[in-house]
């Protein structure tokens, strides 16, 4: 489903935080021209999470970058810069996570382009915006999310502070991103005007925090004090948290004490009765719960809690889930082929639009793959 059939975007952007917001685009339809650095390409090519390639490159450029073409420019050559500013007269949106004055020193800022293109949707995604003092430091994700205060929800109290096991922030500022693209193009739609986006990927990691911060900022910036056991939320009182089980993992989420104790026979909540207590001795609380959970399997505790509607979840690992019929059946799975044949399995758009999914089978382009036919459809010369 081309969703958005004949819009043209030209992706500088290298990584994850750009490049995500891009193949979201590309799912809908747009056509995605990536601008890689002749040689080398996206750094994200060699970007390595594991041992796993994909035809000697890294897993997650292939995750992150198919269904878009590849084009090789160097931007310090000023041929190349002259055909890649040909390309974007013509285009529909630009999108780059370069440092603040980088795209101005190569002549590629919006304020620069607007003018030969003034319907253009430009985009750019920073670390740590435009301005102050930190606006010179790298974008990188773990480092993002110690600086924001994300890393000190996670654990227990006693405990470090423990990051995300994913790249949360380079997601999120590129979900915004593509927010900011689509209503920038509704606007042009409406108006024939362009817009320029910006997004920082502290500002993303912030607004995430937006519950906590609230709380924060309400309570007289009381500091959120993490459980000491069973940690799953600072904010959120007992039973809230993951528990070993005789075999396994049980998440619960909120839920009342009293009647957690009767469905599970647990003698030792069964007195706590006052609802502001589940906050005030949640270690307490948590402590027995998860003496008394380690007696039986995760299974024989779902048998009972899910049919009495309490908000409870085996915790799975890969393994388990990509074996489970409710991961099955949402068909989460897509195969790509890379232009050699290979085919890649990766994750597909989450997005259905009038039941149907969002698909496409082309993998990621091999470095400058598309040069030739980029610049015959747009009469590059």
């Amino acid at each position: 489903m081309n969703l958005l059939e004949d819009i043209v975007v030209v992706d500088f952007s290298q990584f994850l935080s750009g490049p995500s917001a891009a193949l979201r685009l590309a799912d809908m339809g747009a056509q995605v021209i990536k601008i890689e650095k002749p040689g080398t390409g996206d750094i994200c090519r060699e970007l390595y999470v594991s041992d796993v390639m994909v035809e000697g490159e890294s897993t997650i450029f292939h995750a992150i970058n198919r269904n878009k073409q590849s084009y090789a420019a160097d931007l310090k050559n000023s041929d190349d810069v002259a055909r890649v500013k040909q390309l974007i007269s013509k285009a529909d949106v630009v999108i780059h996570n370069f440092r603040p004055g980088v795209m101005k020193r190569l002549g590629l800022d919006y304020e620069t382009l607007k003018p030969g293109n003034p319907s253009l949707v430009y985009a750019e995604v920073s670390g740590y915006g435009n301005e102050g003092p930190w606006k010179d430091l790298p974008g990188q994700d773990l480092l993002l999310q110690s600086a924001s205060g994300l890393s000190w929800l996670s654990n227990n109290d006693s405990d470090t502070p423990t990051p995300m096991g994913v790249a949360v922030v380079d997601i999120l500022a590129g979900a915004h991103v593509a927010q900011g693209i689509l209503a920038s193009l509704y606007k042009r739609a409406v108006t024939g005007e362009g817009a320029l986006v910006q997004v920082s990927m502290f500002e993303s990691i912030i607004d995430f925090q937006f519950e906590l911060l609230t709380c924060f900022f309400n309570d007289g910036n009381e500091l959120p004090v993490r459980s000491s056991v069973n940690n799953g939320h600072a904010y959120i009182p007992a039973p809230y948290g993951i528990y070993k089980t005789g075999d396994g993992y049980l998440a619960l989420a909120m839920g009342n004490i009293v009647t957690l104790a009767n469905l599970i026979s647990c003698d030792a909540l069964s007195g706590y009765t006052d609802s502001f207590g589940w906050f005030d001795k949640r270690d307490e609380i948590k402590t027995k719960l998860a003496e008394h959970l380690a007696t039986a399997t995760t299974a024989h505790w779902l048998s009972i809690l899910e049919p009495a509607d309490i908000w409870c979840a085996a915790v799975m690992d890969y393994d388990h889930l990509t074996a489970h019929e409710g991961y099955k059946v949402l068909n989460m799975e897509l195969e790509v082929q890379t232009t050699n044949g290979l085919t890649v399995t990766t994750t597909r758009c989450p997005i259905r639009v009038d039941g149907a999914l969002l698909t496409s089978p082309v993998g990621a382009p091999s470095l400058g793959e598309h040069n030739g036919p980029i610049e015959k459809q747009f009469s590059i010369n």
